[in-house]
């Protein structure tokens, strides 16, 4: 089973390399890492992709609380996230097919930041199944390269009841 794990910690040198140590010494395999500064620059997010079992996860996300730079440590296993995954990638293009290509582009929600005589650069962004099925419905026309992000998540927030909002309005309108 995925697992996206989430990990609140320092922001300073050596943090990665720590962490990515510690899943080396165990023997575990991480099949996506993304690591960015935070809303507080004293703090960095890193978001795991691990497949494994419950027990395996559980014992992954126990390391990582073990290390002292990991401020905070988060299975979301089970919640409601959002996760999103960003890729770059050149696809062959030339001006007969360029048309089907574009519409493919559009039809993905994709966005072009690059464009040559024989190829465009297109950004696509959202969930790791639709980054996967934009790749899968392009290589009949020819992939040049691709560069992923790897998944990124935050826990979905809880829904505001609309009935509370318009009860708290009316006390502040008096």
């Amino acid at each position: 089973m995925k697992h996206i794990i989430s990990a609140l910690v320092e922001n300073k040198p050596g943090v990665l390399a720590h962490v990515a140590g510690m899943f080396a010494a165990r023997g575990f395999n991480i099949d996506s890492l993304v690591v960015g500064r935070t809303e507080d620059p004293l703090l960095s997010r890193m978001t795991l992709v691990v497949i494994g079992d419950d027990r395996v996860v559980e014992q992954v996300r126990k390391q990582l609380a073990r290390i002292v730079p990991v401020v905070k440590v988060q299975d979301f296993a089970g919640q409601p996230v959002v996760a999103r995954d960003l890729m770059l990638v050149a696809i062959s293009a030339p001006p007969d097919k360029r048309p089907e290509v574009l519409l493919l582009i559009e039809m993905f929600k994709g966005k072009v930041v690059d464009i040559g005589q024989k190829f465009v650069m297109v950004e696509v962004s959202g969930p790791e199944a639709k980054i996967e099925a934009f790749i899968d419905i392009c290589k009949p026309y020819g992939i040049k390269s691709v560069a992923r992000t790897g998944t990124i998540a935050m826990p979905r927030q809880p829904k505001v009841d609309a009935q509370a909002n318009r009860r708290s309005d009316k006390l502040s309108e008096q």
